[in-house]
C-alpha cells in the first residue's frame, strides 16, 4: 500500500518519522518550539498544535496508520527506581491515557497501529511486544531485526545525540536539546515498524499476534 495516510501522535521532533517513504503525515504535538523544529525536518507534513490524545478521540477515522507515543515518566523505572526511591520527588499516579489509547485503538481503529513507551515499573495491564528497552502495543506483528536498538539512548553529549538520531538541533534555541533528542525514537525502529505494518494484512498479523 503506497501513500498511507499516517498519524503522528506525540510527534516530538520526528524521530520515529525520519525514513517513512510514501506516507501523508499529520503530526500532533503540543509544545509549539518542538512543533516548529518538526515542521522544519518536514515541511510537507501536515503539523498540528493540539492535544494529541483529545485530537485521536476525533479524528482517528481519517488515517491508515496511527503511530502514538504518549508521555512516558509516569510509566518509566528509572523515575520510581531512581527519583522516588531516593526522595527527590514525590510519587504520582501513572498517567492512563496510555491504556485508554491502546483499548481505544484495538476496539475502533479499522486500520494499522502501533503504541510505543517504555519498560514500566509495574507489570504491563495489556501484553506488549518488547524490543529493547520498550514496550510495543499494536495489531501487527513487528519483525525484529538484531541491528535495531530501541532504546531512547539516555547518555552522551549533545552532539552524540544529534548524529546518533540524525538531527542537526544547532540553530535552536529555548528547548532542552539532549531532553528532546534522548526522547526521539530511532529512525531506524519507526521504519521498521511501519515496515512491518505493511508487510501483511491486518487480519493476518492480528491472529498472529493473538
Amino acid at each position: 500500500m503506497e501513500n498511507w495516510k499516517v498519524l503522528n501522535l506525540y510527534a516530538g521532533i520526528g524521530g520515529n518519522r525520519k525514513l517513512w517513504e510514501d506516507v501523508e503525515v499529520t503530526a500532533i504535538e503540543w509544545d509549539q518550539n518542538i512543533a516548529k523544529i518538526y515542521q522544519d525536518f518536514f515541511p510537507n507534513d501536515i503539523v498540528i498544535i493540539e492535544d494529541a490524545h483529545q485530537y485521536l478521540l476525533e479524528h482517528f477515522k481519517e488515517y491508515d496508520f496511527i503511530w502514538s507515543s504518549p508521555p512516558c515518566p509516569t510509566h518509566s523505572r528509572i523515575r520510581r527506581q531512581t527519583l522516588v526511591n531516593r526522595g527527590w520527588v514525590k510519587p504520582v499516579f501513572p498517567n492512563m491515557d496510555l491504556y485508554e489509547e491502546i483499548i481505544f485503538l484495538e476496539s475502533h481503529f479499522k486500520g494499522l497501529w502501533c503504541v510505543e513507551n517504555v519498560i514500566s515499573y509495574y507489570d504491563p495491564l495489556i501484553r506488549p511486544q518488547t524490543i529493547g528497552r520498550h514496550y510495543f502495543w499494536s495489531n501487527f506483528l513487528i519483525r525484529e531485526k538484531n541491528n535495531i536498538q530501541a532504546s531512547k539512548i539516555a547518555e552522551g553529549t549533545i552532539q552524540f545525540l544529534q548524529e546518533r538520531k540524525g538531527f542537526d538541533l544547532s540553530k535552536y534555541s529555548l528547548i532542552d536539546k539532549k531532553t528532546i533528542l534522548r526522547n526521539c525514537v530511532e529512525p531506524e525502529l519507526g521504519k521498521l515498524i511501519i515496515d512491518s505494518a505493511r508487510g501483511m494484512t491486518q487480519h493476518t498479523l492480528k491472529e498472529n499476534y493473538n
